[in-house]
């Protein structure tokens, strides 16, 4: 009965681990114009909740070739910040198969009510409103996460030596 009992909850853990890993919205994702890779990742306590920041940029730099910054933001402290690096989503909640709470938008320097459901293990739908009344969506697409592809990129293979001239 024991026996039972305790391949019953062993299993019972799996299938809830599964279905937590098969909504969870980590990696690195392409903002549908394009134009941004966000990486979200697990945070806050017990790792329940995600987080998210700007990893990559389309354009990094203005004309003037200076980082892009937080221009639109309405606290003229926080305009100066850099974009890349910059938190953008910060511990959505499980809600369901999706996670919940807020997303800032750089373009418009405005806070919105986002929820983000993965659809598939490559594509993440992120559904989001002002005021619960201006709502809209889009897809994201799961790309390979950025240090990755800068750790592929530097691992070229080692410079082989010359060989040496056969001897007479």
């Amino acid at each position: 009965m024991r026996l039972a009992l305790a391949a019953t909850l062993l299993l019972a853990g799996i299938a809830s681990s599964h279905a937590q890993s098969s909504k969870d919205p980590s990696g690195t994702w392409l903002t549908e114009d394009g134009r941004a890779k966000i990486r979200i990742d697990r945070c806050g306590a017990g790792q329940a909740q995600v987080c998210g920041k700007v990893v990559w940029l389309k354009v990094a730099t203005t004309e003037a070739g200076a980082p892009r910054t937080d221009i639109k933001n309405p606290d003229p402290k926080k305009r100066s910040r850099p974009v890349l690096g910059l938190p953008l989503i910060e511990g959505l909640q499980p809600d369901e198969a999706k996670f919940s709470g807020s997303i800032y938008n750089i373009e418009e320097g405005k806070i919105y009510q986002v929820s983000l459901e993965r659809e598939n293990a490559s594509e993440l739908s992120v559904s989001g409103c002002l005021l619960k009344v201006l709502c809209g969506s889009q897809t994201w697409t799961r790309v390979p996460d950025v240090n990755q592809q800068a750790a592929n990129v530097g691992a070229e293979p080692a410079p082989q030596k010359p060989a040496k001239p056969a001897a007479k």
